[in-house]
């Protein structure tokens, strides 16, 4: 079967030529790159300014690693079966057509002895296109009437179900409103190394007189050119946002009349905040009181202000409350509507997304089970599951770098009665498990389209290569399975082109009367409300069962019963809080395999703490709790407070000398709502190795 060529894509030889494209990470900004192909190959990739909001700024990940990441010796190019022993990473060469017979063989017998519920897809965000990460993949497999996979927990799901919890399934300003705010808070948001292109919206904003806050436990770049840095400690950041809630009544600093008649729950709501004074938060959280005091009050006074949230205080088990509490304080304050005011959030309901069409949640038999990917781990490991779980298909993801509780994962995927499929571009650690490899194009060799999580551009990709040996986009992989079982419907033939008019509705008015398939390559498509940026309480309001901002949400009760935050301590005999943000490197694990060199990231500890243990700077170190034990590197400094240590993630596991990672350290327990992950809750021990 020929691999359908790409009408906006025209290949040459022995030129260079320049196409547009977009990046794929899992980051909030999706850039806009210009990619230079020569003899078929990527030779640079810089910045356009077909998105204006990244404007020809990369970081600096993307043009140094996917070169190498596309065309370097880890590039899967032909489907492989596996010959060694699980994890052993012993393949050999096999053709497509064994590679689906297999498949077929495999998962009809699992089907035959425990159902197809006893099937996992387990994939997550790797190329962050909407064709590559949920089209014909999701129809496959509901077809198949395999497990449903909730991927939400795993990152951000906790921050998306609170946005919806309190606002309902409308976007919030768009980032590039911050530049007349007078007050940007960026709360649990590396924006240097994870949101990039608001860095110049604050910089520009700063330099017209305004005031930038950052709450975040490290100390980062931006933090030490913020005008106040509340470094507080992980999984208290609920606490904060009461206290300020609290101050800010004292101060009268409440909107009474923007309560009165847009917010639901108020007395509800501020009968938990009035129990903590700034005092109150400042030993709970480990900061300054002044501090708290002066951030209620900079909120208080000046206007515009915004706050932008990121997911770094989601990872706790008050994530889904820390973040509603800081989610209330605009409607507290009455923040909305005006020009750079109210929150930087929900940016992914900007967009006329139509998952019906694309998904085809129809296919999926009645009572078919649901599970979250928290706990894939668990699932393989405790037989406990009915039916258990007896194949697995991953793509888009290396579940051994990024899950919690690696080690438990592992044992998982070492089971011989499990058959794994892996799909992906490059060899990982996750699919040295599996029992047949099929080689999977990068985003520089598919059409997608990109709706961003974290601004309202919409950008469509052609082909800028070919694909690579015998590798398929992910669209092609589960059309020639959903052919190998015998899928007849039409959905199982559509293009990439039909798939991409599935995606979105071309009809809305947002689309600009253009098909998603023909939108242009070389500049984004705004997402806008009658032909203005949206804005909650001027053209967006809330689509809450009130219709009001639901501090006391009948949402999250029915689903989570949690109606109202709260906050509860975590209590361990392990005296440090282990976090693990991302990096200038690495904003996932995508490119993990070409710093594995490079070593593992150090672990950086506070002097205080360094000297309790006997530790120098540059010393070996284990780091280790009841679940695993990691192998560091030390770097003693202050950008991180007493109590807390901290190592980059998305390592990959040939880094350190016992094979694990930070990963392995993290328990795989659930946060208050979205039932989702907890990396920040790890609490481990450090010890000279």
């Amino acid at each position: 079967m020929a691999l359908p060529h790409d009408a906006d894509t025209v290949y040459t030889r022995g030129m260079k030529v320049e196409h547009p494209s977009v990046c794929p990470l899992d980051c909030p900004d999706t850039c806009s790159l210009t990619v230079t192909v020569e003899d078929e190959r990527i030779v640079s990739i810089r910045g356009s300014r077909a998105n204006p909001y990244t404007a020809g700024v990369l970081c600096a990940k993307v043009p140094e690693a996917y070169p190498g990441f596309v065309h370097g010796e880890g590039r899967l190019k032909t489907p492989l079966r596996r010959v060694g022993a699980k994890g052993e990473g012993r393949f050999e060469r096999i053709s497509w057509a064994q590679a689906l017979d297999i498949v077929h063989e495999r998962f009809t017998d699992v089907m035959a002895a425990h159902g197809p519920q006893a099937i996992l897809p387990l994939n997550y965000a790797g190329p962050h296109g909407m064709l590559a990460g949920g089209s014909m993949d999701l129809r496959f497999f509901h077809r198949l009437g395999a497990s449903l996979l909730d991927r939400r927990p795993l990152c951000g799901g906790i921050r998306t179900e609170a946005w919806v919890g309190t606002f309902g399934p409308v976007p919030g300003i768009k980032p590039e409103q911050a530049e007349h705010a007078r007050l940007i808070i960026a709360w649990g948001s590396n924006v240097t190394w994870s949101n990039l292109h608001f860095v110049p919206i604050i910089n520009r904003a700063r330099r017209a007189g305004a005031k930038l806050v950052i709450v975040d436990t490290r100390r980062t770049k931006i933090a030490e050119q913020a005008d106040l840095h509340i470094a507080l400690r992980p999984g208290t950041d609920v606490v904060l946002a009461w206290a300020m809630a609290a101050e800010l009544e004292r101060q009268g600093g409440l909107d009474r009349a923007f309560i009165e008649r847009h917010v639901q729950g108020f007395d509800e709501y501020m009968a938990l905040a009035r129990r903590f004074t700034p005092a109150d938060a400042a030993r709970i959280c480990g900061v300054d009181e002044r501090d708290v005091r002066e951030l209620a009050d900079w909120y208080r006074t000046l206007s515009p202000a915004v706050i932008t949230v990121g997911n770094g205080l989601e990872r706790n088990r008050n994530g889904g409350s820390g973040i509603r509490a800081v989610f209330a304080l605009p409607a507290l304050a009455g923040k909305f509507g005006v020009v750079g005011g109210g929150l930087i959030n929900g940016a992914s309901f900007a967009f006329p997304k139509t998952p019906q069409r694309l998904a085809r949640p129809d296919f999926v038999p009645k009572g078919t089970r649901t599970l979250n990917i928290i706990d894939v781990g668990r699932h393989l490991t405790d037989g406990a599951l009915a039916p258990p779980l007896k194949a697995l298909f991953i793509y888009n993801h290396n579940p051994l770098v990024v899950h919690p509780d690696q080690n438990r994962l592992r044992r998982g995927l070492a089971r011989e009665d499990l058959f794994v499929v892996g799909a992906d571009v490059v060899m990982t650690d996750s699919l040295a498990y599996a029992d047949v490899v099929l080689p999977a194009c990068s985003h520089f060799e598919h059409p997608d389209l990109f709706a961003a999580y974290g601004t309202h551009w919409l950008q469509r990709a052609a082909p800028v290569i070919p694909p690579q040996g015998e590798a398929l986009p992910n669209t092609e992989i589960f059309r020639r399975l959903a052919a190998r079982f015998g899928f007849t419907d039409p959905a199982f033939r559509a293009s990439d082109a039909e798939l991409m008019d599935d995606a979105l509705d071309g009809g809305d008015v947002r689309m600009g009367g253009k098909r998603p398939s023909a939108i242009p390559l070389d500049h984004a498509t705004p997402m806008m409300v009658g032909g203005e940026d949206a804005m909650l309480f001027q053209n967006v309001f809330p689509k809450t069962a009130s219709g009001k901002v639901e501090l006391a949400s009948s949402y999250l009760e029915g689903k989570y019963g949690a109606r109202l935050p709260r906050w509860k301590e975590l209590r361990s005999s392990y005296p440090l809080t282990l976090i693990s943000p991302a990096s200038d490197q690495r904003i996932t694990s995508t490119f993990g395999g070409l710093h594995v060199g490079d070593g593992p990231p150090p672990l950086e500890m506070h002097p205080a703490d360094a000297r309790a243990r006997g530790l120098r700077d540059g010393a070996r170190v284990r780091v280790w709790n009841d679940l695993g034990e990691v192998r560091l590197p030390l770097r003693i400094t202050q950008v991180i407070p007493r109590g807390v240590v901290c190592s980059l993630k998305g390592a990959w596991m040939a880094t350190t000398d016992n094979g694990q990672t930070v990963s392995a350290l993290c328990p795989a327990d659930h946060a208050d709502i979205s039932e989702g992950a907890c990396y920040n809750d790890a609490r481990v021990e450090v010890a000279a190795l």
